[in-house]
């Protein structure tokens, strides 16, 4: 079963940039259905300020969060299922870019920290977390979709 996902991504020149002299703005703006529109640009670290906004989300920034976002979706509902309360799930996620075998930056490993609070009669053990975690990777359409290591370094449960 196929499915289609799209995304707008629309940017302007501003009037008095010259573009050619590539002293322009990397701003732009991703449209999404439902009406979202979320402030983009290119990563401060790749292309200096000005010329990038440090307030918008960066691409490399969106790839990191989609990879994060998947699994914990897939969390949730494993964990639902199983019968286990989640209150609350945090994950500060990281993206580390290196060189590939050609010597071009990709993000090579994705790092997810969840931190995940349960509560009430239902309680799962270490192993139970660690199982749903490996079950959500496993089913994450983004993490099955991208070339980076995706790791999984979950905190112990926190109970409410």
């Amino acid at each position: 079963m196929a499915h289609s996902y799209t995304a707008e991504v629309a940017w302007n020149r501003e009037a008095a940039a010259v573009f050619t002299d590539n002293r322009y703005s990397r701003a732009h703006v991703w449209r999404f259905d439902g009406g979202v529109a979320v402030p983009a640009s290119s990563a401060p670290s790749s292309v200096r300020v000005p010329f990038s906004r440090e307030d918008a989300v960066d691409p490399e920034e969106a790839l990191v969060a989609s990879v994060s976002s998947c699994h914990m979706l897939f969390f949730l509902a494993f964990a639902a299922k199983q019968g286990f309360r989640v209150d609350s799930y945090v994950d500060k996620a990281e993206g580390v870019m290196s060189p590939n075998d050609k010597g071009k930056l990709y993000v090579s490993t994705v790092t997810l920290r969840p931190a995940v609070t349960f509560s009430g009669d239902r309680l799962p053990s270490r192993a139970d977390i660690d199982h749903l975690h490996h079950r959500s990777h496993e089913e994450c359409y983004i993490a099955n979709s991208v070339r980076a290591e995706v790791v999984v370094e979950a905190s112990d449960p926190i109970i409410a």
